[in-house]
């Protein structure tokens, strides 16, 4: 299983907010600290807003900060959400790709429960969890200490 990079770049911008703990973070800057293209961080950000997980001001001085407390934001949600189509095979859906031996296939069983495992697992884990080495992130990311 793989994920892709919009779901990459989705987590490490969630991380990245919520280290800065409830000050704005702009997309220039996260893209900067993460060494990620600029273009499509922008495009996640939006995503993001829509789905609730952040929320974005706009104008000078804006920027975008967490919706929810990191706490509340499951990665098994967000990645859900980043990665609307896990089919691990083309007979999953939304393909849902005829194969000759499908009435006994087990493969297909294993792989189903092979994913639904890789879920609950992200479910077990929040935002929190993730920016909880606080401090080393800070420092690894560049972002400056809070006044």
């Amino acid at each position: 299983m793989r994920l892709t990079v919009y779901s990459d770049y989705a987590l490490r911008l969630l991380m990245y907010v919520a280290v800065k703990d409830g000050d704005l973070a702009t997309i220039a800057e996260v893209a900067e600290a993460y060494g990620i293209s600029k273009n499509h961080l922008t495009k996640v950000a939006h995503e993001l807003g829509v789905a609730g997980y952040v929320e974005t001001v706009r104008g000078r001085g804006g920027g975008l900060r967490l919706a929810r407390r990191p706490e509340r934001i499951s990665l098994g949600d967000v990645v859900r959400h980043t990665e609307p189509d896990m089919a691990l095979v083309p007979c999953f859906p939304p393909l849902d790709e005829g194969c000759a031996i499908e009435r006994c296939c087990v493969l297909r069983k294993a792989l189903h429960r092979a994913g639904e495992a890789f879920l609950d697992v992200l479910d077990g884990y929040t935002l929190a969890d993730l920016a909880r080495p606080r401090s080393a992130i800070k420092s690894l990311l560049a972002i400056p200490a809070a006044p």
